[in-house]
């Protein structure tokens, strides 16, 4: 994806007008716009994009995570939002290190983000603080490590 200002999308001007510091970069790939918003800042922009009548962006369709490892910062959080209102998408991005993989939870902006957060905890070991039940939700309890990182044996751990 190529960094690019994106000044014709109304969420992303309306984001920077209402606080520049959540938006870090823009990226535009295929037709989406992606926010790149530090982690500090992710809850407040989050609520602000839910709650903003013109924006409405209520609907949290799902979370993934990109590890990039060996690079720094290790992980990528993307949050995919969708404006049924408005018919539009948009995609928040949150770059982690993988030594500190701690996101703030969003649960309490869109519920739905409760099994999301658990299944990336589960693959992934992202820890989002502030989730009400932050278990394992697809591999057993005693299960060793994050089968979806990187550096996972392909065998599993022995």
């Amino acid at each position: 994806m190529e960094p690019q200002e994106n000044n014709k999308n109304a969420a992303v001007a309306k984001l920077r007008e209402w606080d520049a510091q959540v938006v870090t970069e823009v990226l535009e790939f295929r037709g989406e716009t992606t926010v790149v918003v530090p982690k500090q800042h992710l809850q407040r922009a989050a609520d602000y994009l839910r709650s903003e009548p013109s924006l409405g962006f209520s609907f949290l369709s799902d979370i993934t995570v990109l590890d990039r490892f060996p690079l720094e910062p290790r992980f990528e959080v993307n949050y995919h939002l969708l404006s049924p209102e408005r018919k539009q998408r948009l995609r928040l991005k949150v770059r982690v290190a993988g030594t500190d993989a701690v996101v703030p939870t969003v649960t309490g902006i869109w519920p739905t983000a409760n099994w999301h957060e658990r299944e990336n905890f589960d693959m992934f070991g992202i820890r989002f603080d502030g989730h009400p039940n932050l278990t394992r939700i697809l591999m057993p309890d005693e299960w060793e490590g994050y089968p979806l990182r990187k550096d996972y044996p392909v065998e599993g751990y022995r």
